[in-house]
């Protein structure tokens, strides 16, 4: 939808930096991504992804894995969890904005679905979401063109951006979205999505064998084994709160498979072997 129907629009601050300003150009290389990877064998009903969030050039290709495994189907609302890369005391954060710009349009925030996910937390004694406005998180921003060329018919977001890693943010948010989403009619249909990169800064032998840590903990769903490797420092994911939010989630509305789309590094495309960052992208289904 174009950005002349909403009245107040979040601008993209990373427009024609991490992707390409141009709309044309944006589509041709999202889909070129999307043309280029290989869908992910899945069965069951897809509930979630796991994305990452670096520039276009660098994880666009990883990312496109998973977001392939959406075209054809049918999302009103998404729910999109991101990292917080700013310091802000509130330990949740959502668009103060009545829709995010793109260069492909504008997504209408789901200020409704905010308002009830807000309510679920105070009855359980949880965090405010509390609206910015003109923030410059890209780890958020950075899916959307992604999730408007797989879902052309259009969807509601539900931006949430994690400062806290805590793990009491991380349980209050993923019941309250848990109890909000097993509740919802068929037409309403709801994907959650996790944007995170991997391991950052490290040699491609480390990155590759911390972030091979992360990856099979993923792929087992293993809630517990992920704090630990995220603890202990023996696997790394900047995103690890909003990963552990939407598996947790997923986990109580009866998800039972994760599978990995995709990873590399930025090595991949740099040819720089002494300092890389990983990035990884997964889909979770429920096929029972």
């Amino acid at each position: 939808m174009g950005t002349s129907a909403y009245s107040d629009v979040r601008p993209s601050p990373i427009a024609g930096s991490w992707y390409p300003g141009n709309a044309a150009e944006l589509r041709a290389v999202v889909e070129s991504f999307l043309e280029r990877a290989a869908a992910p064998a899945l069965s069951g009903e897809i509930l979630a992804l796991v994305v990452p969030h670096a520039g276009y050039i660098y994880s666009g290709f990883t990312a496109a894995h998973a977001f392939k495994a959406l075209i054809g189907s049918r999302f009103s609302r998404v729910i999109l969890l991101s990292p917080s890369h700013q310091y802000y005391r509130e330990p949740l954060l959502t668009s103060g904005h009545e829709a995010y710009a793109t260069p492909l349009g504008a997504i209408p925030v789901d200020r409704e679905a905010l308002t009830a996910l807000g309510r679920l937390l105070q009855a359980a004694s949880g965090p405010d979401i509390t609206p910015i406005r003109r923030d410059r998180e890209h780890s958020l921003e950075i899916e959307l063109p992604f999730l408007q060329t797989v879902l052309p018919e259009g969807f509601s977001l539900v931006p949430l951006m994690l400062v806290s890693q805590s793990v009491e943010l991380i349980h209050a948010l993923s019941d309250a979205l848990a109890r909000y989403m097993l509740p919802l009619p068929p037409e309403e249909k709801t994907l959650l999505v996790a944007s995170s990169d991997l391991s950052h800064f490290y040699t491609e032998k480390q990155a590759r064998q911390l972030d091979t840590r992360v990856l099979n903990a993923l792929e087992e769903m293993d809630i517990d084994k992920l704090y630990v490797l995220n603890a202990s420092g023996k696997g790394q994911a900047c995103g690890m709160a909003p990963i552990l939010t939407v598996l947790r989630t997923c986990r109580a509305l009866d998800a039972d498979k994760l599978v990995i789309a995709d990873y590399r590094t930025s090595a991949d495309v740099t040819r720089d072997l002494d300092s890389v960052v990983g990035y990884g992208s997964a889909v979770i289904t429920k096929t029972a």
